[in-house]
């Protein structure tokens, strides 16, 4: 018999080393438990976000032909039928109706965790199936692709919101960071779920993946907005000669809507900003409804983005306000998403601030540098067994390979917990006293009412079930986006 894999297959969804480590643990081994955390990276923390999704999308009860296919396919792929646990998969399928006997905790999906914490564990809770908790690394481990993409947002809002407290208007937070990055990820499914990980922290998205993401995975009827804007061939189709008329056609289309964009550096961005938009069509651009984007796309991010500015407001007009930096003409803004990178952004508002430039004239969007520009190792994940039971005497283990701390593991059951230095893991075992004086966690010795530690990892996964779910709203709040 000759089966058609597919990617929906649970057994498939390992590395080919996990399928033969189901013999290799010792002789009476009952559990495995295992922690998944960011060593860390350019940021001091972890936004933990796409669990869920993983657990929706793939954890579903396996079946017969599941198995049969994966014996099939890894009995090709070694040579051998020796390695697959076909008894194992069996059991689970007969005792269980093919729901995994795991455990799975985690720390509630949009929180920010200090780098070198426990963000998830894992456990099998059946003796006869050890082996069926690492075999869950691979799958379980790509939470780390969302989780770095809702950090590079996260961290990119709090930037731009310190520039916009300082020089302008901080609840325009939301849409200042827009994701163009659909077209520059590796699949749909990055798309989908590195769009929806951006969501967790702004409002703005031409992913429309992320949307889809959103409102399936994380109850989010409408996650992102976006507004109407040209590209290069709608504009060069017009002919150069013509670019007047392309732009003209623009405000016709959408000057009644709130925002539109054009691109504008199909040829000479400086002369479209002197000229056609501040001469020939400026009565058109101050008489409409909406406010004219003027997008560049091209030449040195803050040369370019600081010189537009400059001519814009010679042309439109610009008043101080009342925190002293200038604001052009509420008719006109500008957004910059060529190759922008968190680094450039800061570069961007640094040099508009300091020539009294408010934050709040411009947007960024970014593309691959927010959804591709990054990988595992950008802020160091890891999924490490951390305790077993063997022969009824639980252990600790870890790894500490020598002349490499940064790869040193964890040891034992872990528990997060709140202390009056922040986030710390600690062993599940620690009796770690806290009091809470108007919600803030404070150790012992400070007084008030002292109580155990309470672990900030939940269960949303046992044998086979999802127990606990977040909308992205719910998300939102963990990150701050939104008040509690």
């Amino acid at each position: 018999m000759t089966l058609d894999c597919t990617n929906e297959n649970l057994l498939l969804l390992t590395d080919s080393y996990k399928v033969g480590h189901w013999p290799q643990y010792p002789p009476k081994t009952t559990s495995v438990y295992s922690y998944f955390e960011s060593r860390g990276g350019p940021y001091p923390g972890t936004v933990f976000f796409g669990l869920q999704y993983l657990l929706k999308k793939y954890l579903k009860p396996i079946t017969k032909m599941d198995i049969l296919e994966a014996k099939e396919l890894y009995a090709a792929h070694f040579g051998s039928e020796k390695f697959f646990n076909e008894a194992g998969w069996e059991y689970i399928r007969d005792i269980y109706e093919g729901r995994l006997p795991l455990r799975i905790k985690a720390v509630p999906e949009g929180t920010v965790v200090p780098s070198g914490n426990v963000l998830m564990t894992v456990e099998n809770l059946d003796g006869r199936l050890p082996w069926l908790t690492n075999y869950m690394e691979t799958l379980l481990s790509q939470v780390w692709y969302p989780s770095t993409v809702a950090s590079v947002s996260y961290y990119v809002r709090q930037m731009i919101l310190k520039y916009l407290e300082e020089t302008g208007t901080p609840e325009a937070i939301d849409f200042k960071l827009h994701d163009f990055g659909f077209r520059g990820v590796s699949s749909v499914e990055s798309a989908g779920i590195g769009g929806a990980a951006h969501l967790t922290s702004f409002m703005g998205t031409d992913t429309v993946a992320a949307l889809v993401t959103a409102k399936r995975y994380y109850d989010a009827p409408m996650a992102g907005f976006s507004v109407p804007a040209s590209e290069h061939s709608t504009m060069t189709s017009w002919g150069r000669e013509n670019e007047v008329d392309a732009f003209r056609n623009m405000i016709a289309q959408y000057g009644q809507m709130p925002f539109y964009s054009v691109v504008s550096d199909s040829y000479d961005i400086f002369e479209a900003c002197r000229q056609l938009w501040g001469t020939v069509l400026k009565d058109q651009v101050l008489s409409a409804q909406g406010t004219l984007v003027v997008r560049p796309d091209s030449g040195d991010p803050v040369e370019t983005t600081e010189k537009v500015l400059e001519i814009l407001a010679e042309k439109f007009g610009k008043t101080r306000n009342e925190k002293g930096y200038f604001v052009l003409n509420p008719k006109v803004r500008m957004i910059w998403g060529d190759g922008l990178e968190p680094k450039t952004i800061e570069r961007i508002l640094f040099r508009l601030k300091l020539h009294d430039w408010s934050a709040d004239n411009i947007v960024f969007g970014m593309g691959g540098g927010l959804l591709q520009k990054v990988n595992r190792d950008t802020m160091n994940f890891a999924f490490k067994a951390s305790s077993v039971i063997v022969d009824g005497k639980e252990r600790d283990v870890s790894k500490s390979p020598v002349g490499q701390s940064m790869k040193k593991s964890k040891a034992g059951r872990l528990m997060l917990v709140a202390t009056e230095d922040g986030l710390k893991t600690v062993s599940e075992g620690t009796m770690q006293a806290t009091r809470i004086p108007g919600g803030v966690c404070e150790s012992i010795g400070c007084g008030g009412t002292i109580r155990p530690a309470t672990d900030l990892l939940e269960t949303v996964f046992e044998n086979g079930w999802i127990t606990k779910e977040y909308t992205l709203d719910d998300i939102r709040k963990n990150t701050g986006m939104i008040p509690r």
